[in-house]
C-alpha cells in the first residue's frame, strides 16, 4: 500500500465508527493533534500508536495497510516485496524501519508478519509497549532488544520471543544496518 493512503484510511474508519478526532484519540489514549496529522500531513507513525489507533476502531493493525482481499494460501514472492510502513526518528528526516508486510491482504488473520529492515538510529529512540507477544528472527546484522530493564544483543541467526506489554525497543546494533523477520500477535 501507498503510505500516503494511511491517514486517509484512518480517517475512513474514524468516521465509520461515528467518532470524532477528539473521540478517537481519546479511546486510543493519543493526543488528537496526533490524529489530525496522521489524517492530513504524511506523518510516519511507529506501531504503537497505529496500534492503539486499531484496537480503538475495533480493526486489526493490518486493516490500516491491506489492499486487497487474497485466498487461502496467501503466497508472498521475496521479489514482490514493497515497504508498506515506514518509521522515521529524529523527526521525519531519518528512516528508521521499512515494514514490509508477509500477510498484507489475509483478511483473518491474528498475527502480523513482517520483514523488517532496521536502520541505526541517532540514540533518541521510545520504547513502546502494547497487549500481546512478538517473535523476532534476525536475519542479518545485529540487533539489540531493550525490553523493561534488560538490554540484550543479537547475531544473525539469533531469536527472541516476548510479551510486548513490557516496554520494549528493538533496532540496529553497533551503528549498521540490519534486518529481521517478525511476528506479532495481538490478542483479541
Amino acid at each position: 500500500m501507498d503510505q500516503s493512503k494511511l491517514g486517509p484510511r484512518v480517517k475512513m474508519f474514524r468516521e465509520r465508527a461515528g467518532l470524532s478526532r477528539a473521540e478517537l484519540a481519546e479511546k486510543a489514549g493519543l493526543a488528537e493533534t496526533f490524529v489530525t496529522a496522521l489524517e492530513e500531513r504524511d506523518i510516519y507513525p511507529s506501531l504503537t500508536p497505529l496500534l492503539k489507533l486499531a484496537r480503538a476502531l475495533g480493526v486489526r493493525m493490518g486493516t490500516f495497510l491491506d489492499d486487497v482481499q487474497t485466498a487461502d494460501p496467501l503466497i508472498v514472492r521475496c521479489g514482490e516485496r514493497r515497504p508498506e510502513l515506514v518509521t522515521h526518528t529524529g523527526g521525519a528526516a531519518r528512516e528508521a524501519l521499512k515494514f514490509y508486510s508477509l500477510g498484507r491482504g489475509k483478511s483473518d488473520r491474528h498475527m502480523e508478519p513482517f520483514f523488517i529492515e532496521l536502520n541505526p538510529d541517532d540514540g533518541r529512540h521510545e520504547h513502546s509497549s502494547h497487549q500481546g507477544e512478538e517473535f523476532i528472527v534476525v536475519v542479518s546484522g545485529r540487533v539489540v532488544l531493550e525490553h523493561g530493564n534488560e538490554r540484550h544483543v543479537l547475531d544473525t541467526g539469533d531469536s527472541l520471543y516476548f510479551n510486548s506489554i513490557v516496554p520494549h525497543y528493538i533496532g540496529a546494533a553497533d551503528g549498521k544496518p540490519a534486518s529481521i523477520y517478525a511476528v506479532l500477535y495481538f490478542p483479541e
